[in-house]
């Protein structure tokens, strides 16, 4: 194994975001205690991760070794310094050999961030769900393995994963392309119709480019009615009321952003919103 601190740089990259800037729980009371701390290691690695792929001031071909790094920490092919990001993989590490959870659900997360890293465009509906399914797939995984749940219930849990990761692209595609020159709206969807990037930088959204977030909650409410299967086949109480109140806030914040615009503030949960998935919860204790 080696320990070559060069890779990573003099300084941790950190977008300064923890748990509470989530749209949905992270490692809520709703999990058992015993796991919790597992999902913390996990959303921590995931943390890093992202925030190399977002970070502004490294090229390309630096934050792909970075991501390199720690993929070998994880793996355990590589020494760990003794510096948050680098001890975050190693962290998860430990965790992953404790629980048994499969290693691939911490390295899918690494595909999607080195194509973030290269600028992979996205030009159709199947290139961002391809982009989904290592960027959000692999979290919810992570959570059924954890659970000891069986692979059925899967599907339902892809279903939701992506679902929110779409969203949260829907509420970030102003950001996105402004600090990180990055579009998540398929090319080809906003050339149907007849929006461009420039639409995306204006303070209010163009008709055209309407239709093209209108045409991608289409498909998330598809998506959102595979997931509500999700809290049904899931066997652990305590879990299932998370998933449950998860599904809540997925329709909850499509059917915001049917109704207001992403470019002209915030999209984001309200209290009512908090109050429904509390009450999903509670319905799915039984």
């Amino acid at each position: 194994m080696t320990d070559t601190a060069s890779v990573w740089g003099r300084d941790d990259v950190s977008s300064g975001k923890g748990a509470s800037d989530e749209n949905f729980p992270v490692g809520s009371l709703l999990l058992s205690k015993a796991l919790r701390p597992h999902v913390h290691a996990y959303y921590d690695y995931a943390r890093v991760i992202d925030d190399i792929a977002d970070c502004e001031t490294l090229s390309a071909d630096e934050k792909i070794a970075r991501l390199d790094a720690m993929e070998d920490v994880l793996l355990g092919k590589r020494d760990p310094i003794p510096r948050a990001d680098a001890m975050s993989a190693a962290k998860l590490r430990a965790s992953l050999l404790k629980t048994g959870v499969p290693f691939e659900t911490a390295t899918d997360l690494l595909i999607a961030f080195r194509d973030d890293s290269r600028g992979t465009p996205c030009t159709s509906w199947d290139d961002l769900l391809h982009y989904c399914r290592y960027s959000a797939n692999p979290v919810g995984r992570f959570l059924l393995h954890l659970h000891g749940e069986v692979p059925h219930t899967f599907a339902a849990s892809d279903a939701l994963c992506t679902s929110l990761q779409i969203l949260n692209h829907l509420q970030d595609c102003q950001g996105d392309l402004q600090r990180l020159h990055r579009c998540y709206m398929p090319a080809g969807l906003m050339a149907q119709a007849g929006a461009t990037q420039d639409d995306l930088l204006a303070g209010r959204a163009t008709p055209n480019l309407r239709r093209v977030f209108n045409t991608l909650l289409d498909g998330v409410d598809a998506l959102n009615r595979e997931a509500s299967a999700l809290p049904g086949l899931v066997r652990d109480r305590r879990f299932r009321m998370e998933c449950a109140a998860i599904v809540s806030l997925a329709h909850r914040l499509t059917q915001r952003l049917r109704r207001e615009d992403p470019l002209a503030g915030r999209v984001a949960l309200k209290r009512t919103d908090i109050m429904y998935a509390a009450g999903a919860a509670l319905r799915a204790w039984s």
